[in-house]
């Protein structure tokens, strides 16, 4: 059975830090890209962040660029995304997913992440940012 259980979301002030770590499990790791998504309320979800396995290539949403990182432990079966500088607009549910088509994350014409190019998906873990 395909497992992503997310972790580390939280309540921080502005301008702080949060590590989320998705941890993965039932399937052959190495063979998918792992995206991260956020969902605010009352809005549509949107792509974060990506990281390839092929060639550990990254992508990341222009909103949250220069802030957050990626990065994947082959050994571990998990993908981490440390958040910095957090601001309230970053507040909302995060979720990973597997990229259904392999090991390198792609771009739509949009220059965003297709969320229907991801099947299996995790609980979420929620981030508030207070003002």
């Amino acid at each position: 059975e395909v497992q992503l259980v997310e972790s580390g979301g939280g309540l921080v002030q502005a301008g702080g830090s949060l590590i989320l770590s998705c941890a993965a499990s039932g399937f052959i790791f190495d063979d998918y890209a792992i995206g991260w998504f956020r969902q605010a309320p009352g809005k549509a979800r949107e792509g974060v962040s990506c990281i390839s396995h092929s060639d550990s290539s990254t992508y990341y949403a222009d909103s949250v660029k220069g802030r957050f990182t990626i990065s994947r432990d082959n050994v571990k079966n998990t993908v981490y995304l440390q958040m910095n500088s957090l601001q309230p607009e970053d507040t909302a549910v995060y979720y990973c997913a597997t990229y259904r088509w392999g090991p390198k994350c792609t771009v739509g014409a949009d220059g965003g992440l297709n969320i229907y190019e991801y099947d299996y998906w995790g609980q979420g873990t929620q981030v508030t940012v207070s003002s």
